[in-house]
C-alpha cells in the first residue's frame, strides 16, 4: 500500500542548535494505527504537531497524499488541516458549550464565517453529529454542557469532533493521559474500532507501552529525537525497551502486556435505546 503520509528529514529546534527532532523519516500507510512511544521530552508530541503545523518544523517536509503540508500558506493550510482530525490530551472542549456544539465545532472551517459566528449548521451536519454521538454512547447527552462530563466522556466528544471533519488521518496526542486504566482501554479500543470502520490511519502519541502493544499495529520508538525502533508490537523486547527508555527490568511489563492481550475481547458497538432530542437542537440550524 502506498504511503498516505510521508515525513522526510523532519527537524524541530525550539532553541537554535538544540534539536528536539533530529531528521525524522517516516512513511504511514492509508490505514492502520501507529503508536509513537518514548521518554518524556523526546519529541513525541512535537512530531504529531509538526505534521499538521500546530508547531512549525525547522526543516524537512510533511506530505499528505498529494499535498506538501510544510509549504502551504495560511489559507491552504486551513483547508489541509480539515483532512487531519486532531484529538487532544486535555480534550480542548469549550466547557460552556453543549456536547452537540462542541462536536459541530469540527465543521466550523467548512460553513463560512457568518454561519460559524452564529453557530448555524446545516441539518446534515447535525444529523451526522447525532450519529457520531450515538456511536460513542453519548447521544442522550447532546444538550449537556461540556463541563458536566467525565474525562472519558469528554474524550469521546473530542473523538466525535475530529471525525465529523471526515478526515483522512487522525493525529492523537496522549488520549489516555488523564484517564483511569479501564477508561483508557475503552478509549483506545474505540479509536481502533472507528479507524477500522472508516478506513482511517491514526498516529497516536502515548506513554503507556502496554496500551500501545494492545491496540497499535505498528510501534515507533523515539529517544532523544531519533527513531530507535520501528516495527510490530511483538518486537518490543526487553532489549528494545531498554534502547528506547534506558535500563530497567522490563520482564513484568512484557508479560503483563501479553496476558492482557490474551484476555482482550473484541470491542462492541455501543447502542442505547434513547431517542435523540433533535427538537432541542433547533437553534443550531
Amino acid at each position: 500500500m502506498s504511503a498516505a503520509l510521508s515525513v522526510r528529514g523532519l527537524v524541530k529546534e525550539y532553541v537554535p542548535g538544540r534539536p528536539v527532532l533530529r531528521g525524522i523519516d517516516l512513511d504511514f500507510a492509508a490505514r492502520g494505527i501507529t503508536a509513537v512511544i518514548g521518554p518524556s521530552g523526546t519529541g513525541k508530541s512535537t512530531l504529531i504537531r509538526c505534521i499538521n503545523r500546530l508547531v512549525e518544523p525547522t526543516a524537512g517536509t510533511v506530505t499528505l497524499n498529494d499535498i506538501e503540508i510544510t509549504t502551504l500558506g495560511r489559507g491552504e493550510l486551513r483547508r489541509a488541516r480539515r483532512r487531519m482530525g486532531m484529538i487532544f490530551q486535555e480534550y480542548a472542549l469549550v466547557e460552556r458549550l453543549s456536547v452537540m456544539e462542541n462536536v459541530l465545532s469540527g465543521r466550523l472551517g467548512t460553513i463560512g464565517f457568518w454561519k460559524s459566528f452564529f453557530r448555524k449548521f446545516p441539518q446534515s451536519d447535525i444529523d451526522e453529529a447525532f450519529r457520531l454521538l450515538a456511536r460513542v454512547g453519548l447521544d442522550h447527552m447532546a444538550d449537556k454542557r461540556a463541563d458536566e462530563l467525565s474525562g472519558g466522556q469528554r474524550q469521546r466528544v473530542g473523538i466525535c469532533r475530529a471525525l465529523i471533519q471526515n478526515p483522512e488521518l487522525l493525529l492523537v496526542d496522549e488520549p489516555t493521559a488523564s484517564l483511569d486504566p479501564k477508561t483508557s482501554r475503552q478509549i483506545m479500543r474505540l479509536i481502533k474500532e472507528l479507524c477500522a470502520e472508516r478506513g482511517l490511519a491514526a498516529i497516536i502519541n502515548i506513554h503507556d507501552v502496554m496500551l500501545a502493544q494492545m491496540f497499535a499495529e505498528r510501534i515507533v520508538g523515539l529517544r532523544l529525537g531519533e527513531i530507535v525502533y520501528d516495527g510490530p508490537p511483538a518486537g518490543l523486547t526487553a532489549e528494545t525497551l531498554t534502547r528506547i527508555y534506558g535500563e530497567e527490568d522490563w520482564s513484568a511489563t512484557i508479560r503483563k502486556a501479553d496476558a492482557d492481550e490474551d484476555d482482550e475481547t473484541p470491542g462492541t458497538v455501543i447502542t442505547l435505546d434513547v431517542q435523540p432530542r433533535r427538537d432541542r437542537m433547533a437553534g443550531l440550524t
